[in-house]
């Protein structure tokens, strides 16, 4: 019988390899929330480095926000990592929502991205 963890690895494995065909050498917008906190990377996987990253970590952002865990922290998070990328020189994206629904932070954070300036 599969666990909670293989299924949500098979949820992500599938979706990746769907962005690998659709990226067409474009970077990807990885997301990953805890409990807690919400982070954002922008990851050029033929280089294999990272060009932005965001969190609700940060400290620009932390004594901002009320916690980390909602979908405030998340559009805050998405805005900045559009800021970063843009000034990283990365206009278009590719968006890697991991094995979450997009719904929730993570929908709030790929619409703040959205509005800050990348394409997706």
């Amino acid at each position: 019988m599969s666990t909670g963890n293989d299924l949500q690895a098979r949820r992500r494995d599938r979706l990746r390899f769907s962005l690998r065909r659709k990226a067409s050498g474009r970077p990807r917008l990885s997301v990953f929330r805890s409990g807690k906190h919400i982070y954002a990377q922008v990851i050029d996987d033929g280089a294999g480095r990272t060009l932005a990253a965001a969190s609700s970590l940060d400290h620009s952002l932390r004594d901002s926000l009320r916690t980390g865990a909602d979908k405030d922290a998340a559009a805050a998070v998405g805005k900045l990592v559009a800021e970063r990328a843009l000034a990283a020189g990365v206009s278009a994206v590719v968006f890697d929502r991991g094995a979450y629904l997009y719904h929730g932070r993570v929908k709030a954070l790929a619409e703040a991205a959205r509005e800050g300036g990348l394409s997706f």
